[in-house]
């Protein structure tokens, strides 16, 4: 008895040093935004936002939605890099930004992707629209439904460049979505968002990203500029394995934007860290199945489940498991059975289902007979 007192009293210890390796978490930077969000790319983590849900003009930073659909298109085998498209008097008509494509001349879906991309052509963007859906009205159609479909329910384009209408809008956090999306989806072509200088037509422009050249852990993602969305910009980050994604709306000037990005990206590596909590398909708990071909079923997720929180407080996580006192076969590979939930200090950070990790059928009729009367004294 002594023995197990004395080990209580050591596991207390540990658990209040632990905690008391936490520090209180500083406020986020004050960055001079109409709107901020940044987040773990992997977990999905907010940690730090300022009116997220607020709907601005999104500027050029529509061209990640116009990215999307684009790749989209590519990967479903609708177009293809090669193709060669024929300049609308349209495009080459476009206001603001260019990459200066000719009326009438061809070009790559690949040199149209650079040149939205790095130069952040509008002309760029509205030929890749014309192409991918015949006219860029149609395109923006696409636009919302795959907006839509990737839950950016407070987001609506009316076209592939951002140029202004009162009815194109979208949120900081309906673009860290996109945002997500792009890196995780697309990885092949998220690449290009690194590209400092692009020419065409021997006219060289560089990216106007200018975090690409000041921190080396950043390798995206876009800017943009209306006088109605002031300068805008969404970067991501990756360093020692974590990669995190910031979007700030609405800043004064170009230094704002760069200077705003840099602190919260800095904040959200300082005082946050995330870790693979259980990889797809490993066993986190096991539980008895009733009348089946096999007593015990796996448990686990079907995908690598990663946490934020805030450096130094992982070992401080506790994690408990809801499974039902009584299961019954059959049990498909996939189904849900039972609910994990992660929690920190009695906040609840993670709920999530646990899977069954292989199917596991009926059991014999002897089986059955036997798990039957066993259940009449549970």
């Amino acid at each position: 008895m002594k023995v197990r007192f004395l080990a209580l009293i050591a596991l207390l210890i540990a658990v209040a040093s632990s905690a008391a390796d936490v520090r209180p978490l500083p406020a986020p930077p004050i960055i001079g935004a109409t709107s901020f969000l940044i987040i773990d790319a992997q977990s999905g983590y907010e940690m730090a936002s300022l009116e997220p849900h607020k709907a601005v003009a999104p500027a050029s930073l529509t061209k990640l939605m116009t990215a999307y659909a684009v790749f989209k298109s590519l990967d479903e085998g609708q177009i293809q890099l090669s193709d060669e498209v024929t300049v609308s008097e349209k495009a080459w008509r476009a206001e603001g930004s260019r990459m200066f494509i000719e009326v009438g001349k061809r070009v790559s879906v690949q040199n149209l992707l650079l040149g939205m991309i790095v130069q952040s052509g509008n002309d760029a963007s509205i030929a890749l629209a014309e192409h991918v859906a015949g006219t860029e009205s149609v395109f923006a159609e696409m636009m919302n439904q795959y907006a839509k479909a990737l839950g950016m329910l407070s987001s609506n384009f009316k076209n592939a460049t951002g140029l202004p209408d009162d009815d194109h809008y979208s949120t900081a956090r309906d673009l860290a979505t996109l945002a997500r999306a792009i890196i995780s989806e697309f990885p092949e072509y998220y690449k290009w968002y690194s590209v400092k200088e692009f020419t065409f037509n021997d006219i060289k422009q560089p990216n106007r990203n200018n975090l690409l050249w000041r921190d080396d852990s950043v390798d995206g993602m876009k800017t943009g500029h209306t006088d109605a969305a002031g300068y805008c910009l969404v970067s991501s980050a990756e360093r020692d394995g974590t990669r995190v994604i910031s979007v700030v709306l609405g800043t004064s000037s170009a230094k704002s934007r760069i200077d705003g990005s840099q602190a919260l990206l800095n904040y959200a590596f300082r005082f946050f860290e995330t870790r693979l909590l259980y990889k797809a398909g490993e066993e986190i708990a096991k539980t008895r199945i009733w009348k089946s071909a096999n007593e015990y079923t796996a448990l686990g997720v079907l995908e690598d489940l990663y946490i934020t929180v805030q450096t130094g407080a992982y070992d401080s996580l506790e994690s408990v498991h809801d499974i039902p006192a009584i299961l019954e076969a059959p049990v498909a590979q996939g189904q849900p059975l039972a609910e994990m939930t992660i929690s920190l200090n009695g906040n609840v950070l993670v709920k999530e289902p646990l899977r069954a990790l292989a199917d596991n059928p009926s059991g014999s009729f002897w089986q059955r007979t036997l798990d039957s009367v066993s259940l009449w004294f549970e």
